[in-house]
């Protein structure tokens, strides 16, 4: 039998499959006892009934995105685990990203289900689930004053983002930089040490893709500020997950 078979094995659908259910009906439950207290309150059953409706609809484009990385990491790592990780508690950008560095670590290269082996798929689980529990961590034990630095900022200066509420959000995007940073970087060397314009090879169309991808972002961006359709920015990153797959569909063809 071979890794992949047995890592779409009934039984691994068996675990996963439960594990995505019971958080599941943790969702519902909440779901059940938010709308529960609006009414108790006095909210009007019909906004809310109406938010329910927007939220769920408001979800779905986004969540082609997950989908999009469940299809893309189950040929290497099967169905089952991504489909728990990006499920739960995983990002698409953080599960691809590590997965792909700790297949290189162990030695098979890109993530491949032909180089895929027992030891690696472990090794690259592990990683892929250490690496992400401390936010569950964290937000067990500060949360809560964390929180309360954070409406404190917020009232002392009427409400406008202060504080360690305008550290978080320079530290997200200091972050996020430096993870796009990184690839492109790595991207633009082997470009470079494969003959730049001048070769044949297939080490451009990372780059091509990434620059496709950009100026998608930044079509959703113009959208969202110059025509004031804020509705976009739910869409815009799987929007331009779809658009660069394309883009590299076509331009692998070259």
């Amino acid at each position: 039998m071979s890794i992949l078979s047995q890592l779409n094995s009934p039984v691994l659908y068996l675990i996963c499959g439960g594990i995505i259910l019971f958080v599941a009906l943790v969702c519902v439950l909440f779901l059940v006892r938010a709308y529960r207290a609006g009414l108790a309150i006095g909210m009007d059953k019909t906004k809310m009934k109406r938010t329910i409706t927007s939220s769920a609809t408001f979800a779905v484009l986004p969540s082609v995105g997950i989908l999009l990385g469940v299809i893309a990491l189950s040929g290497s790592l099967g169905t089952p685990w991504p489909w728990l990780r990006l499920s739960v508690i995983g990002a698409l950008h953080y599960e691809t990203s590590v997965a792909d560095a700790a297949a290189q670590a162990v030695g098979i290269g890109h993530l491949s289900g032909a180089a895929m082996t027992a030891k690696a798929f472990s090794t690259i689980a592990l990683l892929m689930s250490v690496c992400i529990m401390w936010g569950m961590v964290f937000a067990t034990f500060f949360t809560k004053k964390y929180t309360k630095k954070l409406s404190g900022s917020q009232s002392a200066e009427g409400g406008k983002k202060s504080g360690i509420a305008g550290f978080g959000d320079m530290a997200m995007t200091a972050m996020f930089i430096g993870l796009i940073s990184a690839y492109i970087g790595s991207y633009l060397g082997d470009f470079i040490s494969n003959g730049g314009l001048f070769s044949f090879g297939g080490s451009w169309l990372p780059l091509a893709v990434v620059a496709v991808s950009a100026l998608a972002m930044a079509g959703f961006l113009w959208l969202k500020e110059k025509k004031k359709m804020d509705w976009v920015d739910n869409f815009s990153i799987a929007g331009s997950m779809l658009v660069g797959m394309v883009a590299a569909i076509f331009l692998g063809k070259l």
